[in-house]
Formats: C-alpha cells, structure tokens, sequence
C-alpha cells in the first residue's frame, strides 16, 4: 500500500498502526493519514486564508484541490482514495466524500459548496480558529 507525502511522525504512527493491523479493512487504495491538529497550535496564514474563502461568499471558483487536500491534511483528516476520482474524508470523526476535478485541478463551485458544509458540520470553521 504506497504512501503518499505525509510527515516522518506521521509515518512513523502509520507504520506502527500496521503493524498491529496490516490488513485495512477500508481499502487497498492509497492512505493518506494525518495527525489531529494540536490544540492552541496557530494555524498557518495559507491554510487560515483559505478555509476563510472556502467560507466567504460569493463562492471562489479557483481553488485547487491540492491545496484542499493540504488544507484536510493540517485539519488531521484521514484522505482515502476511493473509486476513480472519489476521497473518502474522516475529519472530527466525520465521514464524507469529495471528487477530484477531472479537467482541471480547480475546484467548481459547487465542489466548494459541498466542502464548505462537510467542513461546517464537522465543526471546522474561520471562528473556530480565529482565537488561535
């Protein structure tokens, strides 16, 4: 099961995780896990600004998915590749799926949209930061 970019403490868990448990009962599709954001920890400007216009209206059409993926990724989510062009997303013990732009690496609008209330309900949101 390849790995794909994640930090060497990161790694060093999903290793152990693995071996207590070498056979993934989600799927043998990539694994991309990440640690929880530490509390009290300032989150960097890139992420705080772009969770902020995930957030503002009207919706920017020119986000990129790599940049949301790094954005889940800082959040502590666990990004699974799925089926063709689906991610399943576990974020705060919330469970939901995005799709990877096909055509281009920019996010649609509606994309946007759909991230912005998984996002909202998973209790992610600009206030809940702004205080750190």
């Amino acid at each position: 099961m390849p790995l794909k970019t994640i930090y060497p403490l990161q790694a060093t868990a999903w290793v152990k995780n693995w071996a207590k448990n070498p056979c993934p009962s989600l799927t043998n599709g990539l694994i991309i896990d990440a640690k929880p954001f530490p509390q009290g920890t300032a989150m960097s400007h890139k992420h705080a600004h772009l969770l902020q216009t995930i957030f503002t209206d009207p919706l920017s059409a020119n986000i990129h998915w790599r940049e949301i993926e790094s954005l889940l990724l800082h959040l502590g989510a666990s990004v699974e590749t799925g089926h063709g062009a689906r991610f399943r997303i576990i974020l705060n013990r919330v469970e939901f799926y995005l799709h990877h732009p096909h055509n281009s690496n920019t996010c649609s609008k509606n994309d946007i949209k759909t991230l912005r209330e998984h996002l909202a309900h998973a209790g992610v949101t600009p206030s809940a930061y702004e205080s750190k």
